[in-house]
C-alpha cells in the first residue's frame, strides 16, 4: 500500500496554497501540491516545487480532511490541526481527530489571516496546557498524540454546560450570564468584540481559554456567531446574497464543530473500516482510499479533487463512530486449577501502548472496539429514522469486538466478534417536537416491504444469517411499528431463499422495569444456542473461523437499551474466548474487569452523541452494573438536552452532514431557508408521485370510455375555491378525455382520501402566470420559480365530489357566497366577458351574476430542481422541465381535451382567451397580504434555527 503523507506544512503563495509534505526517513519525498486560489467554487490542484518555507508564514497539520467547494462561489480546505492516538493495532496507530482548521481558498490574504487565526489558537492551547501540566514542552507536542482516558462518565449535564461551558456553552453563557444576552444583543446591532468588551468595563486584551473555542470559532479568516465580529470577504457579506451565502457561516461552523467532535477516526496504515479477516478483492499495492470499505468512508466527497487528481498520498480516510482499546495481563492462580484469571487492565493509552512494546507482551490481552457509522441515510435521531429505498437503515453502526495478544504476533490467535444495530428497516417518523412522540408509519405494506427485504438482502450478504433482536415496547405507542415489524419478517421467511432472518421480540422495559437491568441476562440466555451457532471469527495468519452470523439489535433510538444488550453479548463472547485461551473470567461480578464495561458505556456514549448530541441513557448501569436514583436524574437531564437538540439544532446539522456527504447540493440551504428543515430523500419521490398517479388514475376514473391524458402533482391551497390558504397541500391533478380531476392523496398510507371531478364542459377558463404565496426568503419571491394556474368553472351536475371514508360518500360542494372576498377575488382574476367554452354551450357573455357563481381550482407547480446529488443512483435534475414550461404543458393539455384535435385555434370560433397568461398573484399583492405575525414567526425561526 502506498505511504499516505502524514505530516504537511501549509502556507500561502500568491497563486495559491501550498501542500508540502514532511519527508519521511527512507522513503522518497513526496512532490508539494499547489491549490490555486478561486472564487468559482470550482478548485484546481497542480504540482509546486518543495521550496524553502522557513521565512514563509505555515501551518504544520497532520492530514487533510478534504474540500468544501461550490459554497457560495467559496471553497475551502479541511485540515486536521490535532489528533490523539487512542489505540494500535498491529504497530499502527489509530488516531481519533479533535481539532481541523478550514483554511479559505479564495485568496492570498484570507489564506494567510486564516492561518495566522489558527496559529494564536494553537498557541493559547499550548499555554493553557503548560500552565496546567508543566511536563508539556514549549511546542505543545510532547504528548499530543496520545489520548488520556479521564473518564467523564459520572458527570452531570450540568457540569458539562456550566463547569465545561461545552457543546451548549453559548446556551449556558446567555442564559445564566447578566452579561449574556447583552454582549449578543450588541453584536447583533453590529458593534465589534472591543465595543462589547468596552461597554461592559472588560478588558480587551486577554487570553483565551481553550474552553471557549467553541464560543470563539474562527473559520477561514472569517467570523462566525459568538466570535468577535469582524467584516467578511465581499462574496459572503455582499446584498443579494443566496441562501448558501447567508448560511455560510453557519455552515462552516458546523463543519468545524462536526470534524472536531472526536467522532472521526483514521489510520496510517491500517485499514480500520473493515473487520478482522474480511478479505478484498484489492491489490494490496492499491492506494489505502481505494481498499476501504464505502461504506464507512466518511469524508469521500470531499476528498474527490484529490482522487480525481491522482493525488493518492493526500487521501486519508476518515471513519466516524468509536476505537478504543484496553490491555490486560493474565496470571496464574496458586492452586492445582490449571486456568489463568484477570489481573488489573491498562487503561490510559500510554500504558496500554507500552503493554505492546515490552518483552513480557506474549502474557498481555488486548481488547479493542471497533464501532463503523455507516454513510448510508446518515444524520440525527429524529430526523433520519427507518429505512430507504435502497435498503439502508438509519443509525446503522457495525460493532467489532477484538481479543487478541498484545504483541500482535501473527501466529497468536485474534478474535472477533461483531454485532449490527440500526433503525427499525420500515418507513416511519417521528415528530421532534414531543418527548415521547408515536412512531407514524409510512407508504403502503407493499412499499415497505420492498426496501426491509433490499436491507436483510444486504445484510445476509455481508454478515450471513441474521438474528433480529427488536427491544422496542410491547404496549403504548411503540407496539404498532414492533407488530409491522414481527409481520413483515414472517412474510420474508415465508417467501423463502436465502434471506430469513429469525425474529425475537424482547420488552425491554416491561421485564428490566424497576431498574432491574440485570434481567438483559434472561435475553442472553434465549439467544445462547443462536450466539453459539454464530461463534466469532477467528485468525491467525490466515482464517480458521468465521463468525456465521450477526445479532440485529434495535430500540426506537437504537441507542440506549441497545447499547445494554450489546454490551451483554459481547461480554459473554469473550468470556468464552478468554475460556479457549486458558483464563477464566466473570465480567459480571469480578471488579476487576470494569474496564470492560466502561470500554463498551464510552462506545455506547459515542455513538449516541454523534446520533442525538448527548451521552447514552442508562450509561451508569453499563458502567458499574448497578442502578440507582442519580442515574435516572442524569438520565432525565439528558432527556432535556436531546429535546433541546431536536428542536433547534438538529434540522441544520442534518442539512450540512447531507451536504458534507454529497448526498444533497448546495440547494439544500435554500430549502433550509424556506422551511427551516431539509427534505428527507429516504425514497425517490419522483417514483412514489409516479405511483400514486397510477393508483388514482384506477380509483377515481369511473367511466371506462374515459382515457386518460396526463398526470401531475402539483401544490394546491389546502381550502377549496381560494388562492392563498395555508399550508398548501401536494395533490394528484388527473386530465382525461372529458373530465379534470384534483385528487387528494393520503402519502403516508398511500391511498386516495378524497377528490373532486370537473366536467370539461364546464371549465370556463385557465388563467397561468406567476404565483407568489409568501415573500419570507429568496426563493418564495423568485417569480420564475413561483407560477401556477387557475381553472374557472361553473359546477354541474357531472361534477362530483367524493370523501373516502369507510364508504365513499359523494357530494357537490355548495357553490360559493356571491357576496364574499373571496368570490369577489376570483371574479377579479377573470374577464366578466368569457368565450371558450361558455361561449360554445350557448352562455354568451358572462353577467356579474354568472361570474360570482363561478368555481375555481388553483394549482402551483411544485420546484422543478430538488437539492438531490445527481450520484450514487440519485436522481438528477439535468434535462429537468423548468416551472413556467410544466404549467404551460398541463394548459395545452387541457385546452386540447377541452377543445378536441384542433387545439381551439380561432377557427373554431372559440377565440383565443381561453388560456389567458396573467398573474395570480403578484408579488406586490403577497407583500401585502403577508403580516406581521407571518414575518415575526419567520425571523424567529431563523433565529433559533439558522
Amino acid at each position: 500500500m502506498p505511504a499516505l503523507i502524514r505530516k504537511l506544512v501549509i502556507s500561502a503563495a500568491v497563486d495559491g496554497l501550498v501542500l508540502q509534505p514532511h519527508s519521511q526517513r527512507d522513503q522518497r519525498p513526496n512532490p508539494a501540491l499547489q491549490i490555486r486560489y478561486t472564487t468559482q467554487g470550482s478548485a484546481t490542484l497542480t504540482s509546486a516545487p518543495n521550496n524553502d518555507l522557513t521565512e514563509s508564514l505555515t501551518l504544520e497539520i497532520y492530514g487533510l480532511v478534504g474540500c468544501l467547494l461550490n459554497i457560495a462561489s467559496a471553497s475551502y480546505l479541511v485540515c486536521i490541526l490535532r489528533r490523539h492516538q487512542v489505540a494500535q493495532i498491529r504497530a499502527s496507530p489509530v488516531y481519533v481527530i479533535s481539532s481541523v482548521a478550514l483554511i479559505p481558498l479564495s485568496s492570498q490574504s484570507d489564506a494567510e489571516k486564516a492561518i495566522e487565526e489558527t496559529k494564536q489558537e494553537v498557541q493559547r492551547r499550548t499555554d493553557h496546557q503548560e500552565a496546567e501540566d508543566p511536563s508539556i514542552d514549549s511546542n505543545g507536542s510532547a504528548d499530543e498524540d496520545v489520548e488520556s482516558h479521564a473518564q467523564d462518565g459520572d458527570d452531570s449535564v450540568a457540569q458539562d454546560v456550566i463547569g465545561r461551558r461545552g457543546q451548549y456553552g453559548r446556551f449556558a453563557e446567555k442564559w445564566f450570564s447578566r452579561k449574556g444576552w447583552a454582549a449578543e444583543r450588541r453584536r447583533a446591532q453590529g458593534m465589534s468584540a472591543d465595543d462589547v468588551r468596552k461597554s461592559e468595563g472588560v478588558r480587551t486584551e486577554q487570553k483565551g481559554d481553550p474552553r471557549d473555542l467553541e464560543d470563539n470559532i474562527e473559520v477561514g479568516g472569517k467570523n462566525l456567531p459568538g466570535e468577535p465580529v469582524r467584516r467578511l470577504p465581499q462574496q459572503v457579506a455582499s446584498r443579494g446574497q443566496n441562501a448558501a451565502s447567508t448560511l455560510l457561516p453557519k455552515l462552516l461552523r458546523t463543519t468545524k464543530m462536526l470534524f472536531a467532535s472526536r467522532s472521526f477516526f483514521y489510520s496510517y496504515d491500517y485499514d480500520i473500516t473493515r473487520r478482522v479477516g474480511e478479505k478484498t478483492s484489492k491489490p494490496p499495492n492499491v492506494p489505502l482510499h481505494r481498499s476501504v470499505d464505502p461504506l464507512f468512508f466518511w469524508n469521500r466527497n470531499l476528498v474527490l479533487p484529490f482522487i480525481d487528481n491522482g493525488d493518492d498520498a493526500y487521501v486519508l480516510p476518515l471513519m466516524q463512530g468509536f476505537v478504543g482499546q484496553r490491555s490486560f495481563d493474565v496470571y496464574s492462580k496458586p492452586s492445582r486449577d490449571p486456568s489463568k484469571v484477570i489481573s488489573e487492565a491498562q487503561e490510559d493509552v500510554r500504558d496500554i501502548l507500552e503493554s505492546q512494546n515490552r518483552s513480557e507482551a506474549a502474557s498481555s490481552f488486548l481488547l479493542t472496539l471497533i464501532s463503523r457509522r455507516s454513510v448510508k441515510r446518515p444524520g440525527l435521531r429524529y430526523l433520519r429514522r427507518g429505512i430507504d429505498e435502497e435498503g439502508y437503515a438509519a443509525n446503522s453502526v457495525e460493532t467489532e469486538q477484538i481479543l487478541s495478544r498484545a504483541s500482535w504476533e501473527w501466529s497468536e490467535k485474534v478474535y472477533s466478534f461483531t454485532q449490527f444495530r440500526g433503525s427499525i428497516p420500515l418507513y416511519f417518523s417521528q415528530s421532534p417536537y414531543a418527548f415521547k412522540p408515536v412512531p407514524v408509519l409510512q407508504h403502503g405494506f407493499e412499499t415497505n416491504h420492498d426496501a426491509f427485504k433490499r436491507h436483510f438482502s444486504n445484510l445476509v450478504g455481508r454478515y450471513g444469517d441474521i438474528q433480529i433482536v427488536s427491544l422496542v415496547d410491547k404496549r403504548g405507542g411503540e407496539a404498532e411499528i414492533g407488530q409491522q415489524y414481527e409481520e413483515h419478517t414472517k412474510r420474508l421467511v415465508a417467501e423463502g431463499g436465502i434471506t430469513k432472518p429469525a425474529f425475537e421480540w424482547f420488552d425491554f422495559h416491561d421485564v428490566c422495569r424497576g431498574m432491574r437491568f440485570e434481567n438483559v441476562a434472561v435475553l442472553i440466555q434465549t439467544l445462547g444456542d443462536t450466539l453459539d451457532r454464530f461463534g466469532t471469527t477467528v485468525v491467525t495468519g490466515e482464517i480458521q473461523k468465521r463468525q456465521k452470523g450477526v445479532l440485529r439489535t434495535n430500540c426506537m433510538d437504537c441507542l440506549d437499551r441497545t447499547n445494554v444488550v450489546q454490551s451483554a453479548c459481547a461480554s459473554r463472547a469473550l468470556e468464552q474466548q478468554l475460556k479457549q485461551e486458558g483464563v477464566a473470567a466473570n465480567l459480571q461480578t469480578d471488579t476487576k474487569t470494569q474496564w470492560f464495561n466502561t470500554l463498551w458505556a464510552d462506545n455506547g456514549d459515542a455513538i449516541s452523541r454523534q446520533y442525538s448530541s448527548t451521552a447514552a441513557l442508562k450509561g451508569d448501569y453499563t458502567r458499574t452494573k448497578r442502578r440507582d436514583y442519580r442515574g435516572a436524574l442524569n438520565d432525565f437531564g439528558l432527556t432535556l438536552s436531546r429535546y433541546y437538540n431536536n428542536i433547534v439544532n438538529d434540522y441544520f446539522s442534518q442539512a450540512a452532514i447531507d451536504f458534507l456527504l454529497g448526498n444533497v447540493t448546495e440547494q439544500v440551504f435554500e430549502e433550509f431557508e424556506a422551511d427551516m428543515m431539509s427534505n428527507d430523500p429516504a425514497i425517490s419521490m419522483r417514483k412514489v408521485r409516479a405511483n400514486a398517479i397510477d393508483t388514482s388514475s384506477k380509483i377515481v376514473i369511473a367511466e371506462q370510455r374515459e382515457d386518460l391524458v396526463g398526470g401531475w402533482t402539483v401544490l394546491s391551497p389546502k381550502e377549496p375555491n381560494t388562492l392563498r390558504t395555508f399550508p398548501f397541500e401536494e395533490i394528484i391533478l388527473l386530465l382525461t378525455d372529458a373530465a379534470l380531476y384534483a385528487v387528494h392523496f393520503d402519502w403516508n398510507l398511500e391511498k386516495v382520501s378524497s377528490f373532486e371531478r370537473v366536467d370539461l364542459r364546464s371549465v370556463a377558463g385557465i388563467v397561468y402566470g406567476s404565483y407568489i404565496t409568501s415573500t419570507l426568503t429568496a426563493i418564495q419571491r423568485d417569480e420564475n420559480k413561483n407560477v401556477g394556474l387557475v381553472i374557472k368553472y361553473r359546477p354541474g351536475k357531472e361534477d362530483i365530489a367524493r370523501v373516502n371514508t369507510r364508504s365513499l360518500s359523494a357530494a357537490v360542494q355548495p357553490d360559493s357566497d356571491p357576496g364574499s372576498a373571496r368570490t369577489t377575488a376570483i371574479a377579479k382574476l377573470f374577464n366578466p366577458s368569457d368565450s371558450g367554452l361558455a361561449s360554445r354551450q350557448g352562455w354568451g357573455k358572462s353577467s356579474d351574476r354568472d361570474s360570482q357563481m363561478l368555481k375555481i381550482l388553483a394549482f402551483k407547480a411544485l420546484p422543478a430542481k430538488t437539492s438531490l446529488a445527481p450520484v450514487g443512483g440519485q436522481e438528477a435534475d439535468d434535462g429537468t422541465v423548468s416551472e413556467m414550461d410544466l404549467v404551460k404543458g398541463i394548459c395545452e393539455d387541457i385546452r386540447r381535451a377541452a377543445y378536441g384535435g384542433d387545439g381551439g385555434g380561432s377557427d373554431t370560433g372559440f377565440g383565443g382567451d381561453f388560456v389567458e397568461e396573467k398573474e395570480i398573484r403578484s408579488l406586490k399583492q403577497a407583500r401585502s397580504s403577508t403580516g406581521y405575525l407571518e414575518q415575526w414567526g419567520h425571523e424567529l425561526k431563523k433565529l433559533v434555527w439558522a
